[in-house]
């Protein structure tokens, strides 16, 4: 006999665990999910950039907090820099972003996994996805692939995890026992977050080892199961910048940036959750500031021909534009002599420093010249060079907002084989990959978010209604209603929905309405008290009215703790302030949210409409969009086409001989 699972969860990643997380709480007790991975000892493992958060990327994060996520807690239990960004500009383009220690990250993320019975980790590479009746049923694997859990990893499997997991993080004991070497899983439903490792190759210089990740191979036989089952796949690449020694860096003769001395969390449950109940849980530690030079800038376009991407040897057409190589940047900004280079440690306890801004495939004595040439680092010592990656990927208008595939039911698609880049946006798709894997499961509708829900929704609308140049990356100005999705109040817009929806436990549940209870009486303090002629609200409006002063009027008025709790009192203030702007864009979302309503069936014969154009046939044939609103933001459909649209829609649903298919409506936005 096989062993079954409601959900089958290929990949460790960003993606993975965050949809293995979200199934295991949707399905509740008695759910099996399964967590296949060539690694167990890398989940949740930093492959870039040791951060977490940024512009939008940290409404993500708060976001995937809201609906019962990990990224979140693990983030604040082990960041060593904490920064809110954009603090001089409006509520709705702030962003948190946290330096991580990128050892005690995973280490965390493997714990947490480690405390959900529901999940089973399985050390194997998957070696086929079984489909029957256009159903995915499982996978198979390899001989010999047995269960391990991600405890094992973090404590046995990483000698820098030691260091944290278990003096700070107290672990999980191991499940005992190990699968009698499985050669199928049987599964309801199958997630696949196959991140850089479809086909993973690895460029420096002319040098090619193939694999998704330094010292890891690639998933080779993935791409063809794909392409087998009639999917479009298409090829990206990213990079990575070299990592430097500390210890042979001028470290305190570089300009320092430092953290903010009163740090915003990004979970609502991490003071009451980690140790001590202290936050930030780790020493606070800052980066340094250095730049390239103009020569290096010669050096890099005299030696182009060098580099993978420009001499041909990469296949992939496009990288991630708002991340690019400094190659890119070079001859993108052939008028700057300089780009800015941020040393970021990677951990308290080694020496590694993350050269964030020199992301670079060029061969190895081109990237040393670069390096020395950067103030502070004549005399850096290189640990390991940096690199390109090609991988394949899956064309994302062949998935729905559900990130289920359009080809394969059950199966579905999340983090960078959807064409995005980033830890924040794979941990979003993994949420709604594994919470709709397990709807699935049960037999229940599944679920999307609008753009008007969050920036998960914009996403993942994006997604499946835009063919991507390059890989994804969110940004605050891709949000239309912005104001509405700030990070301050991402739990009153999501947590909510998560709770009906099973991602909510009791413990998330009542924090939320204790937040929830003392936002109520902030604002009526704010409409009860008055200064002067002026209710409070009114007077928080003006603009040199700071936050402490507010905080005063409200003593002796409201809860006791509520001038003391800045972040919710930012909240009110900042509702107040934008109160106009807010109201409009609320307006613009129950139209929006009008069109979103109306579900278009799968099996729609567009060749069938009369007056549609032939360019609008194709792309929604193309597409093939699950909402009226989805197809009126696809490029090629116009005005025109969606009222000839929606007409064939009211008459189809008219004739009761031809039902609907089941689905959920979208949540109703909030903006507490």
């Amino acid at each position: 006999m096989h062993p079954h699972y409601h959900v089958i969860v290929i990949g460790g990643g960003h993606a993975g665990t965050e949809a293995a997380w979200a199934a295991a709480s949707a399905l509740g007790e008695g759910g099996r999910v399964a967590l296949v991975t060539m690694d167990p000892a890398r989940i949740g493992q930093m492959s870039c950039n040791p951060a977490i958060g940024g512009l939008a990327k940290g409404q993500m994060v708060r976001e995937v907090d809201a609906l019962g996520g990990i990224m979140g807690r693990a983030i604040d239990a082990t960041g060593i820099m904490f920064k809110m960004l954009n603090t001089s500009k409006g509520a709705a383009v702030r962003g948190p972003r946290a330096q991580a220690d990128k050892y005690a990250y995973a280490a965390e993320v493997q714990r947490l996994i480690a405390t959900r019975s529901q999940i089973h980790v399985i050390a194997a590479a998957v070696d086929d996805i079984v489909v029957e009746g256009g159903r995915v049923t499982g996978v198979r694997l390899p001989v010999g692939a047995g269960r391990v859990t991600a405890d094992d990893a973090a404590i046995e499997g990483n000698a820098h995890a030691n260091l944290l997991a278990r003096p700070v993080f107290p672990s999980t004991p191991p499940v005992s026992g190990r699968l009698n070497a499985p050669r199928q899983l049987r599964g309801d439903a199958v997630v696949l977050t196959t991140g850089t490792f479809m086909r993973g190759l690895m460029h420096t210089g002319d040098e090619r080892t193939e694999g998704g990740r330094v010292d890891e191979d690639a998933a080779v036989g993935i791409s063809g199961v794909l392409r087998r089952l009639g999917f479009e796949l298409g090829r990206l690449k990213t990079g990575t910048p070299p990592r430097l020694h500390r210890a042979s860096l001028d470290w305190d003769d570089l300009e320092t940036q430092v953290g903010d001395d009163t740090p915003v969390a990004f979970s609502d449950l991490s003071p009451a959750v980690l140790p001590q109940g202290r936050f930030p849980h780790l020493p606070q530690t800052g980066c340094r500031i250095t730049r390239t030079t103009a020569a290096a800038h010669d050096l890099i376009r005299a030696n182009l021909h060098r580099a993978p991407m420009y001499s041909g040897q990469i296949e992939a057409a496009t990288g991630p534009r708002y991340c690019p190589s400094i190659e890119d940047k070079v001859i993108r900004f052939a008028d700057r002599d300089s780009h800015h280079v941020f040393l970021e440690p990677e951990s308290l306890f080694t020496d590694e420093i993350y050269c964030n801004g020199i992301s670079t495939s060029l061969p190895r004595d081109v990237q040393e010249a670069i390096v020395h040439a950067m103030p502070g680092c004549a005399n850096a010592e290189i640990l390991r060079w940096g690199y390109a990656v090609e991988y394949d990927m899956v064309w994302p208008h062949q998935i729905d907002a559900t990130t289920m595939t359009k080809l394969v039911a059950g199966l579905f698609l999340a983090g960078q084989i959807n064409c995005t880049t980033g830890y924040e946006e794979a941990a979003g798709q993994g949420v709604i990959a594994g919470l709709n894997a397990a709807r699935l499961a049960r037999v229940e509708p599944l679920e999307r978010l609008g753009r008007s829900d969050g920036f998960i929704g914009v996403m993942m609308d994006d997604l499946v209604t835009k063919t991507p140049r390059e890989p994804y990356r969110m940004f605050t100005s891709r949000a239309e209603h912005r104001l509405l999705l700030r990070a301050d109040n991402a739990d009153t817009r999501l947590t909510p929905w998560g709770r009906s929806r099973g991602l909510i436990d009791d413990e998330r549940w009542r924090a939320y309405e204790t937040r929830a209870a003392t936002l109520d009486a902030i604002r009526h303090a704010f409409e009860a008290v008055r200064v002067g002629h002026r209710t409070l609200r009114e007077h928080a409006r003006r603009p040199d009215v700071t936050t402490v002063e507010i905080a005063t009027h409200l003593n002796g008025h409201g809860p006791d703790h509520a001038a003391a709790d800045g972040t919710l009192l930012d909240r009110v203030v900042t509702e107040a302030r934008y109160d106009g702007y807010i109201s409009r864009q609320r307006s613009q979302v129950r139209r929006q949210q009008a069109a979103d309503g109306r579900v278009i069936p799968g099996d729609l014969d567009y060749e069938a409409i009369p007056g549609l154009r032939a360019e609008a046939r194709e792309t929604l044939a193309r597409f093939r969009p699950t909402t009226l609103g989805q197809a009126g933001r696809l490029p090629g459909v116009n005005p025109a086409d969606v009222t000839i649209l929606a007409v064939t829609l009211h008459r189809r649903q008219a004739d009761p001989r031809r039902p609907e298919p089941a689905t959920s409506p979208a949540p109703t936005p909030s903006t507490g």
